[in-house]
């Protein structure tokens, strides 16, 4: 393709050399330039890719996007400056690949708590409905039925046009998407044009990177803000931030809810551990999902098909018939008599959410442990908060190991136990091998009672030291209430 062409949508602050080259693609990543190719220099959080500029011509690349144009000019090559090149680079990936986003109706799901089961719902309430489907989450990328490998809960923007453009050409009337506070603010869906955008909540998480709570909401909100005024925007009406997301979108503004006035409304009839009979929008449905947390994401999701003109009864049908999501809230029974729950909950809110769902089901009737930890290179604040509700809120709280990655366990685990008074600690037990405080809550449950495996929920690993281990929760729960 013609640099220029790539360029179309791209707001050119100066340009240096000639604009009609032949690219042969475009690379961020100075390690796989090769002859001919694009090189986007990029500011990450780890590295900044002007530092590479000489290493990609080196390598090849005919054309230079930045947002500095170097001192030393090389005559053979094209230098565009710009005046935020991680945009550019998905204004230009999406041109690359043909606009595919505009090829597809494109949802994204954003929020600290529900995008993944949201997200990953609609995949299979919109593929039961007959049409050809796409997927992005965290847990796997879907092309219709075909699994493809999710490696960030957003992809880089040229993987993500690329991913996009697969959907287009297998035929996908429909995509949905999980965004990350990441993807928005490193522009990684820059360039895309998304037909409706929902969110589910906003709570503590992802501190370590956004520095401030606030820094991560305005994130969530420039989703919002970018929309399209042919698009939809849905949002929770009971969370404090719902509305918030609200403010400056030109899309139409819709609102789901479990307790108050919405155009999309639900309610919890009867509640247990083999699912919920919910009445959405005055219609009754039981469906095999726990808690209110998942009465929102149904909510979210019925919501959702309705904007997009499904037809209603046949979209509460499906419902009725969906499975949890890998990893969500799912469900283990023991020979013992007990339950196990193994929940990716990883912020204190979601692990409270959790908690009090199982203990509104339990209504005293049965003990709940949990067992948790928290991952190490991540937001410190957070620690004393999960222990306080796994305490709070469980018969026994056994504090484990969780994705130590760079960092001692047992520094973690006194982190989190910072968090509890004398009494607290007396509820508490230390077991720093996640294998071992499985097996022992599982020992400690008798018939009747709730043991909850948090942190992890679908993760099939544990990163120590840089290493990758196979660690499965679900695994690990069959195992020990299967001696």
């Amino acid at each position: 393709m013609i640099l220029q062409e790539i360029l179309q949508n791209i707001k050119i602050e100066k340009s240096i050399g000639d604009l009609s080259v032949e690219i042969s693609a475009i690379q961020f990543d100075s390690r796989k330039v090769e002859k001919g190719n694009l090189f986007v220099a990029t500011r990450g959080t780890a590295s900044d890719g002007h530092n590479f500029i000489p290493m990609a011509i080196e390598k090849g690349a005919v054309a230079i996007l930045c947002e500095e144009i170097p001192t030393e000019i090389d005559k053979n090559v094209t230098y565009v400056k710009v005046a935020d090149s991680a945009d550019a680079l998905g204004l230009a990936a999406s041109s690359w690949f043909d606009f595919p986003s505009e090829k597809l109706t494109l949802v994204g799901i954003t929020g600290t708590n529900g995008k993944t089961t949201t997200a990953t719902l609609l995949y299979k309430l919109f593929r039961k409905l007959g049409y050809k489907t796409g997927l992005l989450s965290t847990v796997e990328n879907y092309i219709n039925d075909e699994v493809v490998a999710a490696t960030h809960t957003t992809p880089d923007a040229l993987a993500l046009n690329e991913l996009l453009l697969k959907m287009v050409n297998a035929g996908c009337e429909y995509a949905f998407m999980e965004v990350s506070s990441h993807s928005v603010e490193q522009r990684r869906i820059a360039g895309l044009e998304f037909d409706g955008a929902v969110f589910t909540n906003l709570t503590r998480d992802h501190i370590d990177y956004h520095e401030t709570f606030e820094n991560y909401l305005k994130a969530k909100k420039r989703f919002f803000d970018e929309l399209d005024k042919e698009a939809f925007a849905l949002t929770n009406a009971d969370d404090k931030n719902g509305l918030v997301m609200l403010q400056n979108t030109k899309a139409s503004k819709y609102t789901y809810s479990t307790r108050s006035m919405a155009d999309f409304k639900t309610k919890i009839l009867e509640d247990g551990f083999d699912g919920m009979l919910l009445e959405m929008n005055q219609k009754e449905v039981h469906v095999p999902f726990i808690g209110n947390f998942n009465a929102y994401n149904l909510t979210a999701v019925f919501g959702t098909a309705m904007l997009l003109e499904q037809d209603e009864l046949e979209v509460l049908r499906i419902i009725s018939s969906l499975k949890s999501v890998s990893g969500r809230f799912e469900t283990i029974q023991a020979p013992a008599g007990f339950t196990a729950i193994v929940d990716y909950a990883h912020t204190p809110d979601a692990l409270e959410n959790v908690i009090s769902t199982i203990n509104e089901i339990l209504q005293g009737n049965g003990r709940l442990i949990t067992v948790v930890g928290c991952g190490g290179n991540r937001d410190k604040g957070k620690r004393p908060m999960m222990a306080q509700e796994a305490v709070n809120g469980s018969w026994k709280a056994i504090l484990t190991s969780d994705n130590p990655r760079d960092e001692e366990p047992m520094d973690i685990i006194n982190e989190m136990l910072t968090g509890l008074d004398g009494e607290q600690k007396t509820k508490s037990l230390v077991i720093v091998d996640r294998r071992e405080a499985i097996k022992t809550a599982c020992a400690l449950a008798q018939k009747g009672d709730v043991v909850l495996v948090a942190g992890k929920g679908h993760e099939n690993y544990q990163i120590i030291k840089g290493v990758k281990y196979h660690f499965d929760d679900r695994e690990e729960v069959i195992k020990a209430t299967n001696p």
